[in-house]
């Protein structure tokens, strides 16, 4: 089939839409491994409060190539005992963020912002980092204390 030539505006509209998102995912997935380095020293930083607040042992921090592994425990009967986890991988084909915790894997998108500033999306909502942390670690270290 032959191009006429003839160009409608909604297509060149979409076409350039399309050509957008496209540049934002590629610039996404290029920038998700120093936000996942970005993100554990994130996690690492509220992982160390805990401890200092409740002991060394009651959180531990693991960082492996691809994720990360956060384990709360609890003192019970003279026993630290794990009673949490939570892991976060780096998933390119979002580009984002996925998160296990026990209950349903949340999903994280990852986005650009100028001045290499990031952009974090779970379901509908926009995050800032504090939300995200919180999102990520809250229920498995404070799982007394609901919402």
């Amino acid at each position: 089939m032959k191009a006429t030539g003839m160009s409608f505006q909604w297509l060149d509209m979409r076409i350039t839409e399309e050509k957008q998102r496209r540049e934002r995912e590629a610039t996404a997935q290029e920038r998700l491994p120093r936000a996942f380095d970005e993100l554990y020293g994130q996690l690492r930083a509220c992982v160390e409060s805990y401890q200092a607040a409740f002991g060394a042992e009651s959180a531990e921090i693991r960082r492996h190539e691809a994720d990360v592994q956060v384990t709360v425990r609890a003192e019970r009967a003279g026993q630290w005992q794990q009673c949490a986890q939570v892991c976060v991988q780096a998933v390119p084909a979002l580009p984002g963020f996925r998160v296990e915790n026990g209950g349903e894997p949340l999903q994280i998108h990852l986005g650009t912002l100028p001045g290499d500033r990031l952009l974090f999306k779970h379901e509908e909502q926009y995050l800032t980092v504090e939300q995200l942390t919180r999102l990520i670690l809250d229920p498995a270290l404070f799982q007394n204390l609901g919402e």
